[in-house]
């Protein structure tokens, strides 16, 4: 009985594996339509431009306020003008956002006066920009105040327009 099912079960197999066969026969010479290479133009003629990511560092634009890094005084004066202010505000908002920037404020003086007196007047020039950035937010540790009194002149010459150069504190980034 069972090699009957079984022999069954194969022949019913090979029926179904028979009637799944086709009959039609293939034309190997069969019509090939032929077409020429050109597609028609389905692009946008609009152009695109290149985008931006605006993520160069402002320091780098020449244009920019913080391109600015000279805070002048006047004569025997270590107090931040007004027209300074918004200098020391681009820095300070710059320094704020980018933590891990350091500067240096180099206060400097016109060449009258004797060597400590410059000394002690760059300095209080560059602490005077150093308290300025704190009071907006600048940390402490990134900062350095250093005098260099009258020895790194911006001009030289002994008159107005030089000694008003050289009463400066200059923000030197690292």
């Amino acid at each position: 009985m069972r090699t009957t099912t079984t022999f069954a079960l194969i022949l019913s197999s090979a029926l179904a594996l028979t009637a799944c066969g086709s009959s039609v026969k293939l034309d190997d010479n069969a019509k090939v339509e032929e077409r020429s290479g050109t597609a028609p133009n389905t692009a946008d003629a609009r152009s695109i431009s290149p985008v931006t990511t605006g993520s160069t560092d402002p320091l780098n634009d020449p244009k920019g306020v913080l391109a600015k890094r000279s805070v002048y005084f006047d004569y025997d004066s270590y107090i931040v003008k007004d027209e300074f202010k918004p200098v020391v505000e681009a820095h300070a908002k710059y320094l704020v956002s980018n933590k891990a920037r350091k500067i240096v404020i180099q206060g400097n003086t016109d060449d009258r006066g004797g060597r400590e007196y410059n000394l002690a007047l760059g300095q209080k020039r560059a602490e005077a920009v150093r308290k300025s950035l704190v009071l907006l937010g600048v940390s402490d540790a990134q900062m350095e105040a250093v005098s260099f009194g009258k020895e790194k002149p911006k001009a030289t010459g002994s008159d107005e327009a030089a000694w008003t150069e050289n009463r400066r504190a200059d923000l030197a980034y690292q």
